[in-house]
């Protein structure tokens, strides 16, 4: 496995008035994170094709509004409507380490004391305070709280390594 170069960052749900701008659903850690870009890159045919950010602001804290480069109609900004936007990995200055959730899904998941292979990520649901990891496992699926008492590491090369209570299995 290895990292993704060009993550999903977030879609285009509706043009934004009436010069070429669009409302975008920010997938980043804040609509801010999505703001601070300066570049986006729309996929066609498995090649990333960037569009510089010209205005991006953050609208009622849950959207962007965004100009992106190469749009200045409404009827453009339209045919947008849907699509996915990426942005380079690098771009979202992501602490050493990190892994985006796309990253993370696949990967096999240990037991910490046994080594035994417990199954492989699945999901990763937000539900609030903390994340948790939906594990496809042989008996089950199973849901554990992202918490330093559960999960001890994530990585590429190790995978995820958790400490199991009793009945957090199946």
């Amino acid at each position: 496995m290895a990292f993704i170069e060009y993550p999903e960052c977030g879609k285009i749900i509706n043009t934004h008035g009436c010069h070429g701008g669009v409302k975008v659903e920010p997938w980043c850690d804040s609509p801010a994170v999505f703001a601070a870009l300066p570049v986006v890159y729309l996929k066609e045919n498995g090649t990333y094709h960037p569009r510089r950010l010209q205005r991006a602001a953050v609208l009622g804290g849950r959207f962007v509004s965004a100009e992106l480069e190469g749009v200045s109609t409404m009827e453009e900004a339209d045919a947008l409507r849907g699509r996915v936007l990426y942005a380079k990995r690098e771009d979202l200055h992501l602490p050493a380490g990190v892994l985006l959730v796309a990253e993370l899904l696949g990967l096999p998941v240990y037991h910490a004391e046994s080594g035994e292979r417990l199954g492989v990520l699945t999901d990763v649901i937000h539900p609030g305070a903390s994340d948790i990891y939906v594990i496809d496992t042989p008996r089950g699926q199973a849901m554990v709280p992202v918490v330093p008492e559960f999960v001890l590491e994530v990585s590429m090369e190790k995978g995820i390594v958790i400490r199991p209570i009793e009945g957090l299995l199946p």
